[in-house]
């Protein structure tokens, strides 16, 4: 009796001392600070959206013409799966203003770093274009139009804007649904945005260039000035982003 008695005496003490460690280990877990909450997830945008758009921008400067959308295509969709899969748990790699639109609407954002995110993802779209030019020569430069997305000639306006608006709800809503989505989200999500925006550029690149991000279109653009037709790759990737939300809800 007396070893059964010491035996369930040690025993107690073991499951008390365990249960007062994880109690501190509890109170010691701080919450996160203003600095991992707010700073960190827009300078992750900033970098993130520079790197992206850059590696974009210098793959239309670079492709030959005549070439066709390959190198385009999978530049940005590759670049793109890259920064997400290393940047993304901090700050949710969104890269692209309507998708961080979509996000906050759907309720996986906090409103209060909308504008911040929009500001840096803008900003990072200028340097990247900025980047791109200094990485490539004057003449392609020049003969690619800085890498602006343009509308194609032979294409009406009308069709460009569809285009816009059909391949950015199918961009965003992969983002939503591969990683906001409690019930649909999945480790693979990275590379489901990725081929999106490679079967974007793939499906529709000859008729509107399939920007899909007003980052994308706006950096190239300042650096550029080539302003024709800017407001369609505003009003495609907001609207695409506005029905995505509203089926998410």
């Amino acid at each position: 009796m007396a070893k059964c008695d010491e035996y369930i005496q040690e025993t107690e003490f073991r499951a008390a001392d365990s249960a007062s460690r994880e109690v501190l280990t509890g109170k010691n877990r701080e919450e996160p600070n203003i600095l991992e909450r707010f700073i960190q997830p827009c300078l992750v945008e900033l970098l993130g959206s520079t790197l992206f758009l850059s590696i974009g921008c210098l793959s239309v400067l670079v492709n030959p013409h005549g070439a066709g959308p390959l190198l385009p295509a999978l530049a940005h969709g590759l670049s793109l799966a890259v920064v997400i899969s290393v940047l993304g748990n901090i700050s949710g790699g969104h890269f692209n203003p309507a998708v961080t639109l979509s996000v906050v609407c759907c309720g996986g954002l906090t409103p209060i770093l909308l504008v911040p995110y929009w500001t840096c993802q803008l900003s990072g779209g200028m340097l990247g274009a900025l980047l791109a030019k200094g990485l490539a020569d004057e003449e392609s430069f020049l003969n690619h139009s800085g890498a602006a997305c343009m509308v194609d000639g032979g294409t009406s306006v009308g069709k460009a804007v569809g285009v816009e608006i059909v391949f950015s709800f199918f961009l965003i809503f992969a983002v939503v649904m591969g990683a906001v989505g409690e019930r649909s989200r999945t480790p693979l999500a990275s590379y489901s945005i990725g081929l999106t925006v490679i079967t974007g550029i793939l499906a529709g690149g000859s008729i509107s260039g399939s920007c899909l991000n007003p980052a994308r279109a706006l950096g190239p653009a300042v650096v550029s000035g080539y302003w024709d037709y800017h407001w369609v790759y505003w009003v495609g990737p907001a609207s695409a982003a506005i029905l995505v939300s509203l089926i998410y809800r």
